[in-house]
């Protein structure tokens, strides 16, 4: 079974990290809102876009979606 993008991206929470990928998945925790049943690129991309103020580039996220998609390969 294949785990969604928002299990994969609580693997890299680290609260004690200043990495890119780790800073977004712990606000993405703190993200009562966050999509956490979606596996779907585009969904995932237009909610970031519009709600996840703690993202300060999208390009954090299509970093974190190709290690995500390498993770399910």
């Amino acid at each position: 079974m294949h785990k969604t993008f928002y299990e994969y991206l609580m693997t890299q929470r680290n609260p004690n990290s200043t990495d890119a990928v780790a800073e977004f998945a712990n606000n993405a925790f703190l993200d009562q809102s966050f999509p956490k049943q979606d596996k779907d690129f585009h969904d995932l991309s237009q909610y970031l876009e519009l709600n996840a103020g703690y993202l300060p580039t999208m390009t954090i996220f299509d970093d974190a979606w190709q290690a995500y998609l390498a993770s399910e390969a």
